[in-house]
């Protein structure tokens, strides 16, 4: 559960004075703060809509949903805190979220009672407040009170330290996200004495931890249209950070790490216009573009290079947009170049133009491929015809992209990750998903099955697509896409 010992500050560097005359001069003289209660924030009926989807599908169990610790970066230094995705889709807390939260949601007959336990606001009288460098007012700033986050959240909140109540109470039949806090599910079941989840599934016990969790997943499959409304928010975030990274071009070439400045201008505007980057940006010149998860970015960006830029800015909600767009920084595709560009284009099309309600998500997949095995076999690439490659036990054009086409976007940027095979990959497309498309060809500089002329071109084109009611919504169709668009883009800035 959450640790309440001494922070990881050392001893042996610490110059905090501890008298009781400094306890009681640092306690006083401060001026009343003036708290009002904010209005519910726009996602608190979305999130209560969410947490009345789980209680349906776990009844009569007690779901426990913790937000997580932060992360150590080294020593005491920690990683900026994000909250678990299925925390912050129950709730609606995102970027303010308070570390160490835990949702509860309590059986009451008709469904469940949702309790959000935090850490509250201390006092200036305590000495967390000038003394404890993690979570100190002092350091980190102030926390919210119970009052503020019932009335922001739409929910019912309790201090932290009364969880170890609900904590008694529970049983083996509880569920709980376990991966979102390993800490606390460790020291909870240490205080338990036993294994929360861990009845097997049965009809007397129809869940598990796993469970829970898939069933999380599954449940922001389709979204809701305050989700859509923020990933339409993080892509135009994302289409401004392109836009600046084309505009500073002339530094990218000059730096002998170029790839650095396109990434460093990137994330710029991801904090200036969000919260961060919804992943780390991969920004590959020349032929690291074939180097699929490309983030040392160290490289020099030369005249004549495609840059391959896969970047997506993190709304303060958390939701994210992920674009790729392959750009020629000398403005213009070569002829090569733009050979190999259109064909993406044209399997990125292909692949947008079946998406409707009612099709197999992997026939995005199958679809892009189709054309990516044709372009290949028409360059004389494969040993066989198209035909032949695209059976599931030849697929000699998969040695060109061997990365999948799609995959749902969301809170996290490979959303819903534990969602059943049946229901992602093998599973139905519904109106209100949203997924992208992102087939790429990559041809690696030392690969002799390809002419001289190909070897270090990289191209990947991605976009994040809304499934609609009959058919589907390109969200970023605004940032350039065909060659002609992309090079008067350029021209532009």
């Amino acid at each position: 559960m959450a640790d309440s010992s001494t922070p990881r500050a050392t001893s042996n560097r610490s110059t905090t004075p501890g008298s009781s005359v400094f306890k009681d001069y640092i306690g006083s003289e401060w001026a009343e703060r003036e708290r009002v209660l904010p209005a519910a924030r726009e996602q608190a009926g979305f999130a209560a809509e969410r947490r009345a989807g789980i209680s349906a599908l776990h009844p009569g169990v007690t779901l426990v949903v913790p937000a997580g610790q932060a992360k150590v970066r080294s020593n005491d230094c920690d990683y900026p805190f994000r909250p678990h995705s299925a925390f912050a889709h129950l709730t609606g807390w995102g970027v303010d979220a308070v570390v160490g939260s835990v949702l509860v949601m309590v059986p009451n007959g008709d469904g469940h009672d949702a309790t959000l336990f935090f850490r509250a606001s201390a006092g200036r009288e305590s000495e967390e407040f000038y003394a404890n460098p993690e979570i100190g007012e002092f350091w980190v700033g102030p926390r919210p009170s119970l009052a503020e986050v019932a009335a922001d959240l739409g929910i019912a909140t309790a201090d932290l330290g009364d969880f170890a109540e609900v904590a008694d109470a529970l049983d083996a039949t509880a569920l709980l996200v376990r991966d979102a806090d390993p800490s606390f599910t460790e020291g909870l079941e240490r205080r338990l004495g036993t294994a929360v989840g861990s009845i097997e599934e049965s009809d007397a016990a129809p869940a598990s931890d796993d469970v829970l969790s898939r069933d999380l997943s599954e449940l922001r499959l389709v979204k809701d249209p305050y989700e859509v409304n923020e990933l339409r928010r993080a892509v135009a975030a994302t289409k401004s950070g392109f836009d600046d990274v084309i505009a500073d071009f002339d530094a990218v070439l000059a730096h002998p790490r170029g790839e650095r400045i396109v990434e460093g201008t990137f994330n710029r505007r991801a904090r200036a216009d969000g919260n961060t980057v919804g992943y780390d940006t991969i920004a590959a010149s020349g032929a690291h573009a074939c180097i699929l998860h490309w983030t040392r970015n160290d490289g020099a960006v030369q005249p004549g290079d495609l840059i391959l830029i896969d970047a997506g800015v993190e709304v303060d909600s958390l939701y994210t947009a992920d674009i790729t767009r392959t750009l020629p920084v000398s403005g213009t595709f070569t002829e090569v170049q733009r050979l190999v560009y259109d064909a993406v284009l044209e399997a990125a099309d292909a692949a947008f133009a079946i998406v409707t309600p009612g099709i197999t998500f992997r026939d995005v997949h199958a679809t892009a491929m189709a054309v990516i095995a044709r372009k290949t076999a028409e360059w004389g690439f494969l040993p066989v015809s198209a035909e032949e490659s695209l059976q599931p036990d030849r697929q000699f054009h998969r040695r060109y992209m061997v990365h999948g086409t799609s995959h749902h976007l969301g809170l996290d940027v490979h959303d819903c990750a534990k969602a059943r095979r049946e229901l992602y990959l093998d599973g139905t497309v519904q109106a209100g998903m949203v997924f992208t498309i992102e087939p790429g060809l990559y041809f690696q500089a030392d690969d002799l099955t390809v002419p001289e002329e190909f070897r270090g071109i990289g191209v990947r084109i991605e976009d994040d697509i809304l499934v609609t009611q009959d058919g589907a919504e390109n969200l970023s169709v605004g940032i350039p896409r065909t060659a002609a668009d992309v090079e008067a883009w350029i021209a532009r800035s």
